[in-house]
């Protein structure tokens, strides 16, 4: 039986909010078809306000919650309306991260459910980190459940997001962790040169590699944990923003790309991985994938731009065609939680 869904995915580097629209079918394995995808970037004062959530009151921040909910199914409908879609049978949405502390059992994606399935008249499944993090689980990664079951072809997926994360199968289970951040830094910089992001990697390029500041980085205890493992923004406020400010900015983003590669490539070569897909608007930045190639032997896809772009929004669909079906959509063997189990709220 075919399932048309739509994932809605806002990611830590506040690109925008990607929307994909997809159809699922269970045969022998499953399979998807993307449909339609479109990603719309935020307006300034949008922007500000999901950059600026952490530091809201409890109140403001519940405000912000059911604010951004409307927001997000006004712009499904839109959507929906522009490209004249029918026979939805769900919508599922990450939301917004703006708290992320699995150690003391709690994370926080903004934007109620609740208020997209009133805007959109449609079964909506949101929140689908909390429920893993109360099982004792990281709440991350989700999407290796997508790996394993839309794109079996590979060894191991990458994402080249705000962070880096890779799921893979290992000694027969499937196993996934965040590596490093990635454009959760490198815009950053980029804006302060007054540029978005740094594109295909041109402005690392021009810039020197700080050895202090790269052993600094390498050496940090995150690196060195054992999966599963993720990071959130607190972390890079407290271990990675600081470092960089008196040096100069190019060569920030020189060593910070050079540290990139080389945990990526690490982790590849520790388990010998032969054919890895990257995804991620990371995937783009050529010099980053250069420097990946040049440290290992793996063979890298790079996939057409719809996956490149758009494969988070359509696990996330797809992780919400599985909660409708009641099936596991989170593995216990990537988030450390204490069970496989279906998670995601249904409104």
């Amino acid at each position: 039986m075919k399932t048309l869904a739509i994932g809605l995915m806002s990611g830590t580097s506040l690109d925008g909010l990607d929307i994909c629209f997809a159809e699922f079918e269970k045969q022998d394995r499953w399979t998807f078809q993307i449909l339609k995808t479109e990603t719309l970037p935020y307006s300034e004062n949008w922007e500000n306000k999901l950059k600026n959530s952490i530091h809201l009151s409890a109140e403001e921040l519940l405000e912000l919650h059911s604010e951004y909910g409307f927001y997000l199914g006004e712009q499904v409908l839109q959507f929906i309306k522009k490209y004249q879609l029918e026979n939805i049978s769900l919508i599922a949405s990450h939301g917004h991260t703006v708290f992320h502390q699995p150690q003391r059992k709690f994370t926080l994606q903004i934007g109620d459910g609740r208020a997209i399935k009133i805007a959109t008249g449609l079964p909506v499944v949101y929140d689908f980190r909390s429920q893993d993090v109360l099982m004792d689980g990281n709440g991350a990664p989700l999407v290796p459940i997508g790996d394993e079951l839309l794109f079996p072809a590979y060894n191991a997926c990458l994402n080249l997001g705000g962070f880096s994360n890779i799921s893979l199968t290992s000694n027969g289970k499937r196993i996934a962790f965040d590596i490093a951040p990635v454009n959760i830094v490198l815009n950053k910089l980029a804006q302060q040169l007054g540029k978005g992001f740094d594109e295909h990697g041109n402005l690392a390029r021009k810039g020197k590699i700080n050895k202090n500041l790269l052993d600094q980085l390498n050496s940090l205890d995150f690196y060195r944990q054992q999966h599963p493992k993720s990071l959130g923004i607190e972390w890079c406020n407290r271990y990675i923003f600081p470092v960089l400010e008196n040096i100069e900015v190019l060569d920030s983003l020189a060593t910070f790309t050079e540290h990139i590669a080389r945990q990526i490539s690490n982790v590849i070569n520790e388990y010998e991985i032969k054919d890895i897909l990257f995804t991620g608007g990371g995937a783009y930045n050529s010099f980053l994938v250069e420097k990946i190639k040049a440290k290992t032997k793996s063979n890298i896809i790079i996939p057409e731009k719809e996956i490149i772009e758009y494969k988070e929004a359509l696990i996330f669909a797809f992780m919400g065609v599985l909660k409708m079906n009641n099936e596991i959509n989170v593995l216990s063997s990537t988030t450390g939680s204490t069970a496989d189990h279906s998670s995601g709220i249904i409104a």
